[in-house]
């Protein structure tokens, strides 16, 4: 069974630090016919307005993974981390017992572009940590990338969960096939372009959940660029 999400139907934030769409009930966008799928909780693409951002916060048992896909969002945390995190970079931060941190675009008239994934651990009260990593466009090209991983196999960031990310780059035309298995779940998310995915036409910002398949199959109608979350 496949599940689609339009782009058009996600909550939608529109303030004067971020424009952010929310496929999932996110602060003050509530949906209860959508509120994860799985250990899948919060699924946000965010676009930071140049020298602005999100100032201290804090989270509590939950894995937090930050892909930028464009510009930069500089990022600072109560376990001393000051990092940059750029396009192309993954961040993986776990959230454990607790953590404050901070995020911001440290342009001057660049607006920054992420999506920020949160997934439910396996256990609560874990020590919080952070990891981050550059996963470059041409390892992407026409194939899966492992970016998180419950094992950190493939160089991935290590997630707290029985769960995988795989990110691919597809060319104007290419195909990409990857087995599934029916007992799990996936998310598949369009990150730009336009795709079909078993057979269906999906375009940048749509997502889909998939259920008891076998196969997922995209073939790209334009240069597109996809994530792929597995969950038990």
């Amino acid at each position: 069974m496949i599940q689609f999400r339009d782009r058009n139907a996600r909550g939608r934030h529109r303030g004067a630090m971020v424009d952010a769409y929310h496929t999932f009930s996110f602060a003050d966008f509530h949906d209860p016919r959508h509120m994860g799928f799985r250990d899948l909780r919060v699924l946000n693409e965010d676009i930071v307005m140049p020298g602005v951002g999100f100032p201290e916060h804090s989270h509590q048992d939950i894995e937090i993974v930050t892909i930028v896909l464009k510009g930069t969002i500089a990022h600072r945390d109560s376990l001393g981390n000051e990092r940059w995190i750029r396009a192309g970079e993954v961040q993986r931060m776990s959230a454990g017992t607790g953590i404050l941190h901070s995020e911001l675009n440290p342009s001057g008239d660049e607006r920054a572009h992420a999506l920020q994934i949160w997934i439910i651990p396996q256990a609560r009260g874990g020590v919080p940590s952070y990891e981050q990593r550059a996963f470059p466009r041409e390892e992407r090209r026409n194939q899966w990338v492992r970016i998180a991983s419950a094992d950190g196999s493939e160089h991935s960031l290590a997630l707290h969960q029985d769960a995988q990310m795989e990110l691919a780059r597809l060319d104007w035309d290419a195909a990409l096939e990857r087995p599934l298995s029916p007992a799990r779940g996936y998310w598949v998310q369009i990150l730009s372009g336009i795709i079909g995915l078993n057979g269906t036409e999906m375009r940048e910002g749509d997502g889909a959940a998939m259920t008891g398949e076998e196969m997922l199959t995209i073939e790209a109608e334009t240069q597109a660029e996809v994530l792929l979350i597995d969950l038990p």
